[in-house]
This record gives structure tokens, sequence and C-alpha cells, in this order.
């Protein structure tokens, strides 16, 4: 599938790393759209494409996915995650910008707000894992998480999945073709991190314009952790989609009808 925003794909040096990003529209204020833990930026493009049509959007690989750099010894914190985001916009000259993150990459843009926020315009967060220390556990366990990535690395990923209901074609031969470049002690140490890193501190300081996209299944998200979540920042601007985890491929029309109303543009 060929999209009319795309501009070019490109690979740069920051924050000490290699980062890749897809680029899409090239006109407008800048938007990084930031996926989840084993999604490689190329998964989002039909996302990445519709944003392209209001925002100058770069669609990264998180290090550790993709072509961006990868390695077992590598730094796989979410400071660093969020750090990545905020070299990246440096490198590129942004003086504001905005930041769009799926589930890990929710997590990474709240906490690139908590420490670059003089720089981030507004953020919104996709479904974030809101599990942390003396919070109950993320709902999809390691153990499902590998197995399909044991899958990709195998060449099995399309068999696996291709008879899924909710993704499209196109979505469904992207994810079989790039899932295999995860690495999998990034997966392994940011799943942990779910647990282990607490991103509720981050909504009790971040000033940034901040939106929260909660999927109405799947659980990522409940009642009380919203409740705990306004606690914190009074200020968030929360919507409710249906479909599960993964709200673009489940989604789509419910889905950018939401993100454009959190973003305050129609898309």
């Amino acid at each position: 599938m060929t999209f009319p925003s795309f501009v070019h794909g490109h690979t740069l040096r920051a924050n000490n790393i290699r980062q890749h990003y897809l680029r899409f529209g090239g006109k407008g204020s800048p938007l990084i759209l930031v996926p989840g833990i084993m999604t490689p930026g190329p998964i989002w493009d039909f996302v990445a494409a519709r944003l392209g049509s209001v925002y100058d959007t770069y669609l990264i690989d998180v290090r550790g996915r993709g072509l961006s750099e990868s390695a077992d010894d590598l730094d796989y914190s979410l400071d660093a995650y969020a750090d990545d985001v905020a070299g990246l916009a440096g490198a590129l000259g942004f003086e504001k910008y905005t930041i769009v993150g799926h589930s890990m990459g929710a997590r990474i843009a709240l906490r690139a707000a908590a420490r670059h926020g003089a720089s981030i315009d507004q953020i919104v967060m996709i479904d974030p894992p809101v599990s942390g220390p003396g919070r109950r556990r993320y709902p999809v366990p390691i153990e499902r998480v590998l197995e399909r990535l044991a899958k990709a690395k195998r060449g099995e990923l399309w068999e696996f999945t291709k008879d899924d209901p909710y993704w499209s074609e196109h979505s469904k031969r992207v994810r079989a073709e790039w899932t295999h470049t995860c690495n999998e002690v990034a997966v392994v140490t940011t799943h942990r991190n779910f647990h282990d890193e607490d991103i509720f501190q981050n909504f009790a300081t971040v000033k940034v314009r901040t939106s929260l996209m909660v999927a109405t299944r799947g659980g990522t998200i409940e009642a009380q952790d919203i409740e705990d979540i306004k606690a914190l920042m009074p200020s968030i601007v929360v919507d409710h989609v249906e479909g599960g985890h993964m709200i673009p491929f489940e989604n789509e029309p419910g889905f950018f009808t939401s993100l454009g109303r959190l973003l305050g543009t129609k898309l």
C-alpha cells in the first residue's frame, strides 16, 4: 500500500543511538508518533499517513525495534526511551512538538513531558499500561508476548494471525514483515518495567496539555485507574473508544474521530 502523504524514511544519530523514522506530510507543526512494546513503526503507517494530512508527522522505531539501534546491552528504561524522543526532536530542530503514543509509547510520551516539557506542546496517551509499583499487573502476560515474537522470528506470524477478524490485510502483512525486528531483551525488559517503573509520579508534575484515550475492552485501563489519574492531573481530557487495546486496528473510524477530538483538529 502506498500513501500520498509519505515523504521519506531516514536515520540519524540522536541521544547517542541510531534512530529511524518515517516522515509523513512534511507540513504543519511537528508530531512524533511512538508505537508500543512490540510494534515497529511501519505497522502504524496508516495512522501516520492520516496524521500527515494535518501535521509534519514522524513515525519512529523505538530503540530495540525496526531499523533503530538494537542490542542486548542497550538501556531499555523509560527514561532512555523518553530521552530518545527529545533527542530526535532536538536533532530535527523542533522548537515545539506534539507526541502521540500508544501503550508503551504513551508511557514514553508522559515521561518525555516530565523530563522535557518545555519543548512539548501536548501529548496524547493511547491506552497506556498503568501498572507499576503497588498497582495491579498489566493484563497481557509476557508469555503471550514472547509467543508472538517467537513466531515472527520463525516467519510464522502471518499463519498465526492471518484470520484475525479485526486487522486489515495490509496491517496483518506489515506486522508479519516487521515484528521479527523486535529485540527480545528490549521486549522483556520493557514488560518488566511496566510493573517496576512508576508513571503516576509524572501525572502529578507534568504541566503539558495531556489527553488520554481509553479502549473499552482489554482491561489496560479501568475506571479506578482513571479516577487515580484525575486526582493527580485534574486537567487531563479522557475519551473512551470502543475496541480492544490495539484501537486503530480494531476500530479505525472511532479511533480517528477520538484522536482528532483530543488533538483539536479534524483528521
